[in-house]
């Protein structure tokens, strides 16, 4: 794994700062220790940080075609590249490493743009062309790999791996973007292709942009895209056999490795099923790593010990404090920009334990997602048959109307907690998952902003982040549409956010056998009812993996990789929730209305009120603004104006 950085100049020649550059490629020296290289030509600067997986010795970056024509960087794994390799050399290639990297400037020669579609693998890579004077850049299809970039006022782009890399240029329009903090207040990330700053955006998931020097700039192209076609007609049994298959063969091409590698085990079903199949396939026993809490409420790690003990793999623990709270700085430092799930500090604690024993881990990320194991999908779906079952014209005012009525009822049992479902009736099939996914809902957010604030948006909300992607998703099964936008959305925004950058702090490769683009395709084929069957979410997975798994471990209630949050916040966090919350940093921005900033903090900490997640988004936004404000040549939080 590596970190990418350059420089490109879209209308002429210019020589870049070399001192510029090396700032650039410096700040994200923790994504690749091991080696680093500039290259400059005319126009062109390129950086790389390098972290050695493959090919540990004639691997180094900048990589170069045989007349040096051709170069690029690259942060990621080509998982083929074995197979690509002799059918470029049959089309006259000469290869001088055995790095998947140099895949890349190949396949380029041979198949212009269209190279993305063969590889298979997570990536983002920026290759030049002299001869055609062309500027090309790729993230892979699921957005494993990060990709930001800024085309700025004289017509440079400059792009990395991570946002601080584009922050280290004076030339970087830094205003907040007040559409970017509306995402993050209702989603907990800044959904794709924005970014918190309003001169920087993401390449988002299956996209390319290709530059031709002196030519317009083109939008982004989509290349790939998941269709849930849900008719594969396999029976259970046949579409269990062949899920075991296609998982042992992604399993198998990310056990490719020229250096000392395991596997994340929580205990849950996928990083389970990750680490048996692992073990059949590989002559030793694996080496695994869970994070285990000394709050019984959040720990998991006996059954992630029953899976250790099952396949004898070489397995390491180490016990989280309950109280461990200490790294709301780091992570701000870490992320760049505002990002609210609070499972980032386990996921930062097992990356730091994996890193002692490893430096490629597995993980079992993307399963939720493509196999119906969300608790939140279950629930939806019981939505949908309530909607279907009365006309919109009827339904919408009634439940409407019980929504605005209804007390809210955190304190309650279960069963008493209807405003939130009643709020959900009364909406639309893609207004009301997004209704149910916003950690501060759309009554909040008003309340939330300052009404200068509210006028800067414009009437902007952050449903037009799903609707964007729910009019692309080419469905109308109720599962696979909210399986379609958590790809697109939480699956980018957050889960593979999170894990690059604690992954990456650590110097640490994680691959994802379960974003494998072939298995979720595949995936995307089957019927609804193989993933959720009555209250049984991923159904065919779990079945798939019964001679393999426990019971305990398939069939046991989901824990999430959570943080007792309500609990810091009434105890040991108590007086630095009230600074941040209530201090200077947030005042100034004048975003916010503190009037319902004291209720929130009131409310939670006297026990009326459960805030936890609201608190917390908004502490991280505290924490990344006096972050922002440290590393930036100039202000960097005043709210664009439009």
């Amino acid at each position: 794994m590596c970190g990418i950085a350059g420089l490109f100049d879209t209308r002429g020649s210019r020589d870049f700062d070399r001192d510029l550059m090396k700032r650039m490629n410096d700040i994200q020296f923790h994504r690749g220790p091991d080696e680093g290289d500039l290259h400059f030509e005319p126009g062109v600067a390129l950086g790389h940080r390098r972290l050695s997986i493959i090919d540990l010795s004639t691997g180094q970056q900048p990589l170069f075609n045989e007349d040096g024509t051709v170069a690029v960087v690259f942060n990621g794994e080509i998982y083929n590249f074995q197979e690509l390799v002799p059918e470029l050399e049959a089309l006259g290639h000469r290869f001088h490493t055995r790095s998947d990297t140099e895949v890349i400037v190949h396949a380029w020669e041979s198949w212009g743009e269209e190279c993305v579609q063969r590889f298979r693998g997570m990536f983002a890579f920026a290759l030049w062309d002299r001869n055609k004077q062309t500027f090309f850049m790729a993230r892979d299809r699921l957005g494993v790999k990060p990709f930001f970039y800024a085309i700025l006022d004289d017509g440079t782009l400059v792009f990395g791996s991570e946002l601080k890399v584009l922050m280290q240029h004076p030339g970087l329009d830094r205003r907040i973007d007040p559409h970017a903090v509306e995402e993050y207040f209702a989603l907990g990330y800044v959904a794709e292709p924005r970014t918190i700053f309003k001169g920087a955006k993401k390449l988002q998931p299956g996209e390319s942009l290709c530059i031709r020097r002196g030519q317009p700039i083109p939008a982004p192209k989509l290349y790939w895209d998941v269709r849930f076609t849900l008719d594969n007609p396999l029976s259970l049994e046949d579409a269990t056999a062949e899920l075991t298959e296609r998982l042992r063969e992604s399993v198998r091409l990310r056990m490719i490795s020229d250096v000392p590698l395991g596997a994340f085990l929580s205990g849950g079903v996928d990083s389970s099923a990750v680490v048996a199949t692992m073990a059949g396939l590989s002559p030793d026993p694996v080496n695994t790593c869970s994070i285990a809490f000394d709050d019984p409420a959040f720990n998991e790690s006996e059954f992630a010990k029953m899976v250790a003990d099952r396949y004898q793999t070489r397995h390491y623990v180490e016990t989280v404090k309950s109280d461990d709270f200490d790294l709301i700085d780091t992570l701000a430092a870490l992320y760049d920009e505002p990002y609210a799930d609070s499972s980032a500090i386990p996921t930062y604690r097992v990356c730091q334990l994996a890193r002692k024993h490893v430096t490629v881990a597995l993980s079992g990320d993307g399963g939720d997602e493509s196999m119906g194991g969300y608790r939140r999908y279950r629930m939806h779906l019981m939505e949908e048959k309530m909607r279907g079952s009365m006309p919109a014209g009827i339904r919408r005012p009634v439940f409407g109307l019980l929504g605005r009525m209804y007390p809210k009822a955190d304190w309650a049992p279960r069963m008493f907690r209807a405003k939130t479902t009643f709020q959900a009736l009364a909406r639309d099939s893609v207004q009301a998952y997004f209704h149910s996914v916003s950690i501060l809902r759309d009554d909040m957010r008003r309340s939330l902003f300052s009404s200068k604030f509210r006028a800067e948006l414009a009437g902007y909300n952050a449903l037009e982040v799903f609707r964007r992607h729910g009019d692309a998703a080419q469905t109308d099964d109720p599962l696979a549409l909210i399986q379609y936008l958590d790809t697109k959305t939480y699956l980018v925004g957050d889960i593979n956010t999170k894990v690059d950058r604690a992954s990456m702090a650590h110097s640490l490769e994680v691959r994802e056998p379960l974003m494998d683009h072939k298995l979720v395709e595949w995936l995307a084929t089957l019927p609804s009812g193989l993933k959720i069957k009555g209250q049984e979410g991923k159904f065919v997975f779990k079945k798939a993996m019964e001679p393999m798994l426990p019971r305990d471990v398939l069939y046991r209630p989901k824990m999430g990789f959570a943080v007792p949050l309500a609990r810091w916040f009434r105890g040991p966090l108590k007086e630095r929730v009230r600074e941040a919350i209530l201090g200077s940093t947030l005042a100034e921005t004048g975003i916010f209305n503190r009037e319902y900033l004291e209720h929130l903090v009131d409310a939670h900490q006297s026990g009326a009120r459960d805030y936890s997640a609201p608190l917390w988004t908004t502490m991280m936004f505290e924490a990344f603004l006096r972050n922002s404000q440290a590393a930036a040549p100039k202000p960097a939080v005043a709210v664009m104006s439009q």
